[in-house]
């Protein structure tokens, strides 16, 4: 039986062909983002200052179903990053996460910091599309890419000044697909795609697999302050949340309370 990532990718592929042949590359060429300088992910989540949370905007998942069709964006974006989130993380995908790139194109107009575009990249018309939406990082799934297709949308990725986010769930995935040339940061996600649980023991294993020159993302899972200490202390500077603010009704309020505590958290480290 062919798995959700499986369907995913399928639709995926049709959807993208049938993009093409709406709003060619040379249409995607004409936006005021391609001339854009993207601001740099990578170095928003190495500053001291910023809590290096990676706060998401997704309306739905293959696995809950709808967790938040309401929310806007603006609010919602605004929220994120004035209650001390490092970056920005938009869900694009339409059919199964309820998105779209007008979602991402109005998070870029009200916030100055890095986005990065969640999708399922399998074309580099995708990677030209990011560009050309105001994104600042794309998402590369190690688990439906070969190493070569990684280095190919990773060095096109590069070349748009766009950085590339390698998402990966085990250390094979890792191994095949790390590429230096085409790979600014490296997110584990914790949950597993065959039966959806999810276990931060996933990011715990593999942190001393990934080699330091490329930062550390964890993804999927985190609730709390401790977790992502816990997580720091092995490495990670970044931690993509999601769900755990989505599911409240105003997910910026859910942010900030977060970020509260993390303060508190390492104040008393402090001590």
């Amino acid at each position: 039986m062919p798995t959700i990532l499986d369907q995913i990718i399928a639709h995926k592929r049709q959807e993208v062909a049938d993009r093409q042949s709406l709003v060619p590359v040379k249409l995607l060429e004409k936006s005021l983002y391609m001339q854009s300088q993207p601001l740099s992910l990578r170095r928003y989540l190495l500053r001291e200052d910023l809590s290096g949370i990676i706060a998401e905007f997704k309306r739905k998942s293959p696995s809950k179903g709808f967790i938040n069709p309401h929310a806007p964006v603006e609010r919602t974006t605004l929220g994120y990053m004035q209650a001390g989130a490092s970056a920005l993380s938009v869900l694009t995908d339409t059919e199964f996460f309820g998105g779209r790139n007008e979602d991402l194109i109005t998070a870029r107009r009200f916030n100055f910091c890095p986005i990065l575009r969640k999708d399922f990249v399998v074309d580099e018309y995708q990677i030209l599309e990011a560009k050309s939406i105001g994104a600042d990082a794309v998402l590369l799934i190690a688990a439906v890419l070969s190493g070569e297709e990684v280095l190919r949308l990773g060095r096109l990725a590069k070349s748009l000044g766009l950085e590339v986010l390698l998402e990966i769930h085990n250390a094979e995935e890792l191994d095949k697909t790390l590429h230096p040339d085409a790979v600014s940061l490296v997110g584990v996600n914790n949950r597993n795609l065959h039966d959806f649980s999810v276990s931060l023991d996933t990011s715990g294993e593999l942190a001393q697999r990934i080699p330091d020159e490329f930062v550390k993302v964890t993804e999927s899972g985190l609730t709390s302050a401790a977790d992502m200490e816990a997580l720091r202390q092995v490495g990670y500077r970044g931690f993509l949340i999601g769900e755990t603010f989505m599911r409240h009704s105003r997910p910026e309020k859910a942010c900030a309370a977060l970020v509260q505590q993390l303060r508190a958290t390492e104040a008393v480290t402090l001590l």
